[in-house]
């Protein structure tokens, strides 16, 4: 069973769709108890990185999460989802006037550095619209079992105005404004990815048959 965590932000039907299509066994939930006894864990990409930490606080969820990555159950963040795997991220973290506040909200801490806003122009100067939204390619920046028969330079969808750091564990790189990790991995079961696999046609399917498969390798 496949966990889709909840954490009462939006429709997760579609990423639930996904994985039964790709043959798992989805259920979403907000329950701690529920995930803890999952086979696989989806954290879904919808909200802001603060509003999502301080309900899966309260809900118990970034603890159980952590150590159920800690002990290898299988893990995909996806958009926010991926971004929450960071120990902070500034989206949504407001002081008490309502302005970005300089405290950031935290996250899983799984993965080092904090989730910022995608700069609006390049090196050159040149204008990017923000939100990244639509079509875009992903260059593996190292192999990864997430992409295994997916082609290099494959499409996928994004919808985004925050992105990650980068890193050692980058295995997936992605150019709007700038080069941004689109992939993550942490040991051998812990993925994130920043775009929306359940929105990406036929290579987000063979993305999320993948995942089912380490999932049933455990």
């Amino acid at each position: 069973m496949i966990a889709v965590v909840d954490y009462h932000k939006g429709n997760l039907m579609s990423v639930e769709r996904g994985i039964e299509a790709a043959g798992g066994t989805a259920c979403i939930t907000d329950d701690a108890d529920v995930i803890a006894r999952a086979d696989g864990i989806v954290l879904p990409g919808v909200g802001a990185f603060a509003d999502a930490s301080a309900t899966m606080q309260e809900l118990g969820q970034l603890a159980v999460i952590r150590e159920r990555i800690a002990a290898g159950v299988p893990f995909l963040g996806i958009c926010l989802g991926m971004h929450l795997l960071f120990e902070e991220g500034m989206e949504g973290a407001l002081d008490e006037d309502d302005e970005e506040s300089s405290h950031n909200a935290p996250g899983l801490a799984v993965l080092p550095g904090v989730v910022a806003k995608m700069p609006k122009t390049d090196a050159a100067g040149t204008a990017y619209k923000i939100p990244h939204v639509g079509w875009n390619t992903v260059a593996f920046a190292e192999d990864s079992p997430l992409f295994d028969g997916i082609p290099e330079g494959e499409y996928f969808y994004f919808t985004h105005s925050y992105i990650a750091p980068s890193g050692p564990f980058v295995v997936g790189e992605t150019t709007h404004s700038v080069t941004f990790p689109s992939a993550v991995q942490y040991d051998d079961a812990c993925f994130g990815v920043q775009f929306h696999p359940e929105k990406s046609s036929d290579a987000g399917a063979a993305l999320l048959r993948n995942f089912v498969r380490i999932v049933e390798g455990r």
